[in-house]
C-alpha cells in the first residue's frame, strides 16, 4: 500500500503508522521536515524481505523507496510533488531515475505528480512523457483519479506485468484510490511460530490456591535445593489445571480498542454499507457509506482515547507510568530485522555483546597509568557501624514487596508476573523460607542467576541489520528480583543513616532525580550568568558503564567503603560470581554465555551497586574544587570563570585527566569523542573562554543533550528548550 500526503509528522509518525497498519504489515516513511503536510510511506506485507532505500533529499518532491529482495532486482517508488510550480522539478526526477533505472531490473513508481496526465498538449505532461520515454517507462493510469476528473496520481513501471488498474472513490479523500496487480517473484520470511501457552481465565486463580495448599510445604533444605523445589512444584499444579498448549500463530496483535464492542459494530455497520454501494452504484448509497464510514472513525478515535485515559486515570499518581506510556505512544519499540531471527544470529549477537565488553577492559588495561600515576582514595570517614547480617523479612514485608513489583514477565518466569502476584497469598511461606534462608546463610540461589537479554535498536532510523545498532535489554526472574528487593531495602536504610550516598548523586535514590539534577546545574549556571560570570559545563560519556563493572573493586566498595562483613558481604560475592545470560529473539535463543563483569542490568540492586562503585569519583572533584552532579553514569562537571581569569581552565583539563586515570583503573571508558563541553555567558567572553579550552584540546560546542533536555546557544545564554 502506497500513502501521499499523510499529514505526519516525526513525532507521530512512527506510533500511527504501527496503530494503523494491518496485522502482518511492517512500513518505511518519510515525513516533511519543519513544515506541515506531505509525507509519504509504504505499507508491505512482514513476509517480504525489504530494505529501504535512500538516495538524497530533493527539494521538489518528496520520495520513500522499497527494495524487494526477488530474483530479479526491484524496487518500489512513492513519490509526492507538491502542487506549487518548482521549475527543477524534472532535473531532480532525471538525477533520481538515473540511478535507480540503471541498478534495478525492475521499477515500480506510484505517487502522487500533481501534473495533469490527461491534457496531452499539458507542458508539464509533455516533459514528463519524454522523460518517461527516455527511462523505458510506462505509465498504467487512464481514469480520473482526482474529485475535479483529473489524473493526477500515477503508476509508472519497468520490467513489470502492470494489470488490472482500477480507479475507485473510497470515500477518504479528494484523490482517489488506484488499484493494480503485478506479478513479481519474490523472497519471503515464514514468521509463522510455534506458541506454547497456559489459557489462565478468570477462575485459574482460585483453582490454583485450592491446589497449592494441598501440595506439601518445603522441606529444611540449602536455598539452591528450596529453589529447585519451588520450581518444579509450581509447574507440576500449572501442569494439572490449566496445560500447556502448543498453537501455530502468525502476525501481530490488533491494538486493544479496535477490539471494542462499539468499534467492531460500527466496522460491521460500514462494511454492509460499502458492499450495498458498490452493487447498485447509486450516489444515495455512496452517501451512507460515507456517513458509515464517518461514524465508524470517531467511534474508533473514541475507543483509542478511552483506552489511553483509562491508563492514565490508572497511573494519575505514578509519573514513571504515564512517562513510559506517552513513551511507548511517541517511539514505539523498532522489531529485530527478520534477518536476525535465528539461532545462529542469537549466539551472533551474544558473542558480540560479550567481546564488546573485553574489548572495553582490554582497552582500558592498555592506558593504564604507571605506578606514579595511581590514583588512591580512602573513604571520607570512618564508618563505625557495620552490616554484618541482614535480618529476616516478616510475610508483611514479603506481600509488600510483591504487590509493589512490575508486572513485566520474564520467559524464564515459572509464572506470569500479573497471576503470580495474584496467587502470592497461598504461596507467602514457600517463599518467605527461601528469602529468609538465602538472607541468613549469605547465598544467592544459583538458579535465577540468569538473565535473558534482548537486543533494542538504540534509535528508530538507525539500520536493523547491523548489530553494533542494538542495546541489551536484560529482564530476571520474578523470584531474583523479590529476594533483590528484601536486600535492597535493609541495604538502602543502611547507606541513608550512615550517610554513603554521594550527596551529588541522584540516580536511583528515593526523592531524588533527572529533574534534581538538572535543577542544582541550571541554577548554579543562571547564577553566574547573573553576575556577569562565565559557565563551562562538561559532560562525561561513559561506554557501558554498567557491563564493565570490576566485580573485586566492587567488593572491595563493599567492604571498605561502606562497611558490609560477614554473612551480609559473602551474600554479594555469592550475588555476583557464577552469573550468565542467554540472547532471545522471538523464539530463537543462543547459548548460555558467562557474565565476568558488570552489574546485572534489568535488576533492582544493579544501579545502587554502581553508585556505590562510583563513591570515590566524587573525591577528584572536591580535591580540585570543581562542581559537579551526577545521575547514575551521567556525570555534569563545572566551573565558573571571572572575566579575564583562565586559571580553572587549566584545573578543569587536570581534572578531566584524572578522572580518566580513575575511570581506567576501574574498568570504566571515558568516551572522550561523545564528552561535550558548552560554555555559557556573554558572547564575548564566551568566544574567550572557548579559544582557551581549545588549547587544552577541549572542543566546545554550541548545543549538548544533558539527561534528555537540550541546552542550546543563540547569542545568549538560553533557557533549555
Amino acid at each position: 500500500m502506497f500513502l501521499t500526503e499523510t499529514w505526519l509528522d516525526q513525532d507521530n509518525s512512527a506510533a500511527v503508522h504501527i496503530e494503523s497498519s494491518p496485522p502482518n504489515f511492517s512500513f518505511i516513511s518519510e515525513t516533511r521536515m519543519h513544515k506541515k503536510g506531505g509525507g509519504v510511506s509504504i505499507l508491505f506485507n512482514e513476509l517480504l524481505k525489504c530494505k529501504q532505500m535512500f538516495y538524497g533529499s530533493f527539494t521538489s518532491f518528496e520520495y520513500v523507496a522499497l527494495q524487494v529482495n526477488s530474483s530479479s532486482r526491484a524496487i518500489f517508488l512513492n513519490i509526492y510533488r507538491p502542487p506549487k510550480y518548482c521549475t527543477y522539478f524534472f532535473d531532480d526526477l532525471v538525477e533520481l531515475l538515473s540511478l535507480i533505472c540503471t541498478d534495478f531490473d525492475c521499477v515500480l513508481i506510484v505517487g502522487d505528480f500533481n501534473i495533469h496526465v490527461d491534457k496531452p498538449e499539458d507542458r508539464w505532461t509533455k516533459e514528463l512523457c519524454c522523460v518517461l520515454d527516455n527511462f523505458g517507462l510506462t505509465q498504467h493510469v487512464t481514469q480520473p483519479t482526482h474529485n475535479r476528473g483529473h489524473i493526477l496520481d500515477l503508476v509508472i513501471s519497468k520490467g513489470l506485468n502492470i494489470s488490472k488498474v482500477l480507479v475507485s472513490d473510497v470515500a477518504l479523500s479528494d484523490h482517489y484510490c488506484v488499484f493494480f496487480e503485478s506479478d513479481i517473484s519474490v523472497h519471503t520470511n515464514v514468521q509463522t511460530q510455534v506458541v506454547s501457552k497456559r489459557y489462565i481465565t478468570e477462575n485459574t486463580g482460585d483453582i490454583f490456591i485450592d491446589a497449592f495448599l494441598s501440595t506439601p510445604p518445603l522441606s529444611r533444605f540449602s536455598v539452591n535445593d528450596l529453589v529447585l523445589h519451588f520450581n518444579s512444584k509450581i509447574p507440576n499444579v500449572m501442569n494439572a489445571i490449566a496445560p500447556t498448549k502448543v498453537k501455530v500463530v502468525s502476525g501481530k496483535k490488533k491494538s486493544p480498542w479496535r477490539n471494542a464492542t462499539l468499534v467492531k459494530m460500527e466496522k460491521k455497520e460500514c462494511r454492509k454499507a460499502e458492499r450495498r454501494w458498490q452493487k447498485t452504484n447509486l450516489q444515495v448509497h455512496f452517501d451512507i457509506y460515507k456517513e458509515r464510514l464517518y461514524i465508524f472513525n470517531l467511534e474508533f478515535k473514541k475507543s483509542r482515547q478511552s483506552f489511553f485515559s483509562d491508563i492514565i486515570t490508572k497511573n494519575k499518581n505514578n509519573a514513571r507510568a504515564l512517562f513510559a506510556t506517552v513513551d511507548r505512544l511517541t517511539n514505539p519499540p523498532v522489531p529485530v530485522a527478520a534477518e536476525h531471527l535465528s539461532t545462529r544470529a542469537c549466539n551472533e549477537f551474544a558473542s558480540f555483546f560479550t567481546a564488546k565488553i573485553q574489548n572495553i577492559r582490554q582497552a582500558v588495561s592498555a592506558t593504564l597509568p604507571g605506578t606514579g600515576g595511581v590514583l588512591s582514595f580512602c573513604p571520607p570517614k570512618p564508618n563505625s557501624n557495620t552490616l554484618t547480617q541482614f535480618d529476616p523479612i516478616n510475610d508483611k514485608n514479603l506481600q509488600d514487596i510483591i504487590q509493589h513489583l512490575k508486572s513485566s514477565s520474564c520467559s524464564l518466569d515459572i509464572l506470569p508476573a500479573g497471576f503470580f502476584k495474584k496467587v502470592s497469598d497461598c504461596m507467602i511461606p514457600d517463599l518467605l523460607q527461601i528469602v529468609n534462608t538465602s538472607l541468613l546463610s549469605g547465598v544467592f540461589p544459583q538458579a535465577i542467576k540468569t538473565a535473558v537479554i534482548k537486543p533494542l535498536l538504540k534509535k528508530r532510523t538507525l539500520d536493523t541489520s547491523v548489530m553494533n545498532n542494538y542495546r541489551p535489554i536484560s529482564n530476571l526472574p520474578i523470584l531474583s528480583k523479590i529476594i533483590e528487593k528484601a536486600v535492597f531495602q535493609q541495604l538502602n536504610n543502611y547507606l541513608i543513616i550512615n550517610g554513603c550516598f554521594d550527596v551529588f548523586q541522584s540516580g536511583f535514590r528515593p526523592h531524588h532525580s533527572t529533574e534534581t539534577a538538572l535543577v542544582k546545574v541550571f541554577n548554579d549556571i543562571h547564577s553566574n550568568t547573573d553576575s556577569g560570570k562565565i559557565s563551562v559545563l562538561v559532560l562525561l560519556d561513559l561506554s557501558a558503564a554498567f557491563d564493565t563493572v570490576d566485580h573485586n573493586i566492587l567488593l572491595d566498595r563493599l567492604e571498605n567503603w561502606v562497611g558490609l562483613s560477614g554473612t551480609t558481604l559473602k551474600w554479594f560475592k555469592s550475588y555476583l560470581n557464577e552469573r550468565d545470560y542467554f540472547v532471545s529473539i522471538g523464539d530463537y535463543t543462543s547459548e548460555r554465555m558467562k557474565m565476568t563483569s558488570g552489574v546485572p542490568q534489568g535488576s533492582i540492586l544493579g544501579p545502587l551497586l554502581f553508585n556505590i562503585y562510583m563513591l570515590p569519583l566524587a573525591q577528584i572533584m572536591e580535591n580540585n574544587e570543581i562542581c559537579y552532579h551526577s545521575y547514575a553514569d551521567d556525570t555534569q562537571i563545572y566551573i565558573t570563570i571571572s572575566p579575564g581569569d583562565y586559571n580553572p581552565i587549566h584545573t578543569l583539563s587536570r581534572c578531566i585527566e584524572q578522572i580518566n586515570d580513575w575511570m581506567c583503573q576501574n574498568f570504566l571508558q571515558l568516551n572522550k569523542d561523545k564528552t561535550e563541553i558548552i560554555v555559557f555567558g556573554s558572547k564575548e567572553e564566551r568566544l574567550k573562554v572557548s579559544a582557551q579550552l581549545q588549547s587544552v584540546m577541549l572542543k566546545t560546542t554550541d548545543q549538548v543533550r544533558n539527561l534528555g533536555v537540550n541546552y542550546g546557544l543563540r547569542h545568549e545564554f538560553q533557557q533549555p528548550y
